[in-house]
């Protein structure tokens, strides 16, 4: 794209961001020669990002307002490690004009576009207006500044329903509603309103036309600082859960080769029509049943996550383009020398549990295997020891995939994600394959709820007897050093009439096992108990076993067939990887050890994920009935109130402010007499429903 022998003037770039997005511009800086500062808040101090770079500014405390957010702290930061330009990523201050605004005023240049062209797409009312003017098709709709609910109210009919809310700021969904009955349209324009002044502080609104079936496409623009604009083709984003997402692709098996060239042009014009520079994203809305008709939705003026498929059906680094422009240079190629070769696929590994709601998960990573090959590409944050915590987006990694043909990406793409060990940390990988192999997606019969309808039908592969026993056995092994030679200490079972076999219980989810071991690691003898009573004479017939424990993996042979997982043990839980697959399990104690609940109904109420207390509405001693919220708990910037399953009287085990484990008891509801249920108690988690996919108030990884 542009004169690669040219040298830059930036010796020192900073990257204001954090994660794989940090990791993979660090890389092409790398690759330029380019001097490299990272910076890095208390929770990213030994983050993959902080130790790939050169230079490494800390920014302050681990809540992003008070670190990856703070203008002035990061300007600083840039200024004092001598960086005479910045790359931010995407979220975070990306697209934030003042924060452009303040590093011109520092002498350091931004690798973006101007801040007139970041405030005019910022605000979609504007956007629209702008774009229009050059030609480009918006949605039919009213848009226009200060409209009050009765005046949105009044244009809905002429707009035709079913309609769709939109808040003029941010993005990720928040605050956006489909409206088909007229009656329903008043109280969703001020849900709208209140979840968008959550949101993003400001709860402007304006209506959009819904279009039946749509299809998220974008198209990658790159324009310089001489006019000159082209694009690189377009990106299938349309794989969304709730408006976030997850699958996307490069080309979009739905464009002809006259509506690719079509709607590249109308991204251009919408690039000129705010005389863009650099590296940008025009987002369109394409119905299913009328692929010849695309509407403008937003631009994007940053890198946009999915920015890798185009790189991989392209040949261009996207990044050194920003860089290069920036710099000042032009662009080498005229539209006519861009042509998009092959196909690619990008899927988003999230930290994320899709067995339990997709609520977010964490952890620290204890194992990781990532796959490569030709033509596959990891854009990845994390490595083994890494922390994933609650204070950031939910992103681990990306896998993306490159084929000859769209089905030769999607069978890669599978392939890799085949190959992907991620152990102490809970993902959506399993998910991401389900969704790969759905007949729709694998005819390229896409829109933008189709993900949503088939996350009823992913049910989550229940633990094997194999995985229990691989689980147990390597618990089983660990034990064997600690003996000391002490044949009444060692797990063999020896002692000096019958064999007593090791017991070992363990959990997943609601699966129970007891596993028996007797023997050596050389010869031993397994055995389970399927009813979960821990009685060995109510056991499956005995099994052959010989197995090696390395530092991170088992071999075992059980019946002659031999397997080898990977394995590893933290905080009571065992991960075990094999063949594909992955499981998590707990030891548990047996209930006359662990104590059990005082009375039949009594329940505990345990985190679903690992996060923060924000809030406990009720004191110990108090009250309270099925349904009254308990405690209130935040991880990845979303709020889940846990509530009472059953009345009776409460103790509150954690307190506003503590940071809490997955399933770490918080409170214990002790049921009155008179109200005792003979039901399991289990935890409800109000909103998990309607909890929007992860997104971060500095806006979202679209």
């Amino acid at each position: 794209m542009l004169n690669k022998n040219h040298p830059v003037e930036f010796d020192t770039v900073l990257v204001a961001n954090r994660g794989e997005i940090a990791v993979r511009v660090i890389k092409t800086l790398r690759a330029m020669g380019i001097r490299s500062v990272a910076v890095y808040s208390d929770a990213d101090a030994d983050a993959r990002h902080v130790r790939a770079a050169d230079v490494a500014v800390r920014l302050g405390p681990a809540p992003a307002r008070a670190s990856y957010l703070s203008i002035e702290k990061v300007v600083d930061a840039a200024v004092r490690s001598g960086a005479q330009a910045v790359h931010p990523g995407y979220g975070f201050l990306s697209e934030n004009a003042a924060f452009a605004a303040a590093l011109a005023d520092a002498g350091i240049v931004f690798l973006g576009p101007s801040a007139r062209a970041i405030e005019v797409m910022g605000d979609k009312i504007t956007a629209k207006k702008t774009v229009t003017a050059f030609g480009v098709p918006v949605v039919p709709g009213i848009a226009e500044p200060g409209l009050t609910d009765a005046q949105l109210i009044a244009a809905a009919a002429e707009v035709g329903y079913p309609v769709l809310v939109k808040p003029s700021a941010g993005g990720g969904g928040k605050g956006m509603r489909r409206v088909a009955d007229p009656a329903e349209l008043p109280a969703a324009l001020v849900s709208a309103r209140r979840e968008a002044g959550a949101a993003f502080g400001d709860d402007t609104l304006f209506l959009e036309r819904f279009v039946n079936r749509p299809r998220h496409i974008e198209v990658q623009v790159l324009a310089d600082k001489f006019g000159n604009v082209v694009h690189l083709g377009e990106r299938e984003c349309s794989l969304q859960r709730r408006h976030q997402k997850v699958i996307e692709e490069a080309p979009s098996p739905l464009l002809d080769a006259q509506t690719r060239a079509r709607i590249g042009a109308a991204a251009c014009n919408t690039a000129r029509s705010v005389d863009y520079v650099g590296a940008g994203t025009v987002e369109f809305i394409v119905s299913a049943d009328r692929p010849d008709e695309f509407f403008f939705m937003e631009m994007n003026t940053r890198l946009q996550v999915e920015h890798p498929v185009t790189e991989m059906v392209t040949g261009v680094d996207l990044v050194e383009c920003q860089v290069r422009v920036a710099a000042g240079q032009k662009l080498a190629r005229t539209q006519d020398e861009i042509h998009l070769v092959g196909h690619a696929i990008e899927a988003r590994v999230y930290a994320e549990d899709p067995g339990r709601g997709f609520l977010p998960t964490g952890g620290t990573v204890l194992a990781l295997s990532e796959p490569q090959g030709a033509g596959v590409r990891v854009d990845s944050g994390i490595s083994v020891g890494t922390v994933v915590g609650s204070d950031y987006d939910p992103m681990l990694s990306k896998v993306i995939a490159r084929g000859t043909t769209r089905a030769d990406a999607l069978a890669a793409l599978d392939r890799a994600l085949d190959q992907t060990v991620l152990l102490g940390v809970t993902s959506n990988i399993e998910f991401l394959r389900f969704l790969l192999a759905d007949d729709d997606v694998q005819a390229g019969r896409l829109d933008t709820a189709l993900l949503d309808r088939r996350v009823a039908d992913f049910v989550p592969a229940e633990v094997t007897d194999v995985e229990f026993i691989a689980a147990a056995t390597h618990h089983w092994l660990r034990r064997w050093p600690a003996a000391g030679g002490d044949p009444w200490s060692t797990p063999s079972g020896w002692r000096l009439g019958e064999p007593a076999p090791t017991t070992i219980r363990l959990a997943a989810g609601e699966q129970v096992r007891h596993v028996f071991i007797t023997g050596t690691p050389a010869s031993a003898t397994v055995w389970l108990d399927e009813s979960a009573s821990g009685s060995p004479t109510s056991s499956t017939e005995p099994r052959t076993l010989s197995a090696t424990v390395s530092a991170d993996g088992l071999t075992a042979t059980l019946d002659g067939v031999r397997r080898d997982y990977r394995v590893a043990e933290a905080d009571g839980q065992l991960w075990v990887s094999h063949d594909g697959g992955l499981a998590v399990l707990r030891e548990v104690a047996e209930a006359s050890v662990r104590g059990e609940v005082a009375h039949v109904g009594d329940a505990e109420i345990r985190s679903p994920m690992p996060g923060s207390v924000i809030a406990a509405p009720v004191e110990n001693g108090a009250r309270v009935a099925v349904g009254d919220p308990v405690i209130v708990i935040e991880a990845m910037k979303m709020e889940h109130t846990l509530t009472a399953p059953v009345a009776g009287t409460v103790e509150v085990l954690a307190v506003a402010g503590a940071q809490v484990k997955l399933d770490q008891v918080l409170v214990r509801v002790v049921a009155h007499p008179a109200e005792t249920v003979p039901a399991e108690a289990a935890t409800d988690i109000a909103a998990a429903d309607t909890a929007a996919a992860p997104t971060e108030p500095e806006g979202t990884h679209a």
